[in-house]
């Protein structure tokens, strides 16, 4: 009973990761802002190589990837259900889909942000090399 049960668990821990990654490449294959956040991500990955950023400041990028992308997918889940529920001009759906898109652009500048402020001063010495 307890390997029946074990096996059952285990078939919908897998398909609920599954799902997940369907999701994800989903979102990636709709969304054109999707496109745009990872298409930055890659730029700050080899900019991240070029510059030799420290260990920290990888940390960083990483979590402010996670939660940008995080909540570009959040953001394509609301707007998905509220367009499911409603074609017709509402504010309350209006409001939900603004503010989750407003999430996702607050999180973004902060991410830009922080990238200012770990790449602008190692793109001034490379420039003062130069001068």
């Amino acid at each position: 009973m307890f390997l029946k049960n074990f096996k059952k668990e285990e078939k919908k821990l897998r398909n609920s990761f599954k799902y997940a990654y369907h999701g994800m490449i989903s979102a990636f294959g709709s969304e054109r802002n999707m496109k745009i956040h990872f298409s930055i991500m890659v730029l700050v990955l080899i900019a991240g190589l070029i510059f030799k950023i420290s260990w920290l400041e990888w940390v960083i990028c990483f979590l402010l990837f996670v939660l940008v992308i995080s909540f570009e997918l959040i953001n394509t889940a609301i707007e998905t259900t509220v367009d499911m529920v409603t074609k017709k001009i509402n504010p309350e759906a209006k409001l939900a889909k603004d503010t989750s898109a407003g999430a996702v652009l607050f999180a973004a500048l902060f991410a830009a942000l922080i990238g200012i402020m770990i790449f602008l001063p190692k793109i001034i010495v490379l420039i003062d090399k130069f001068i």
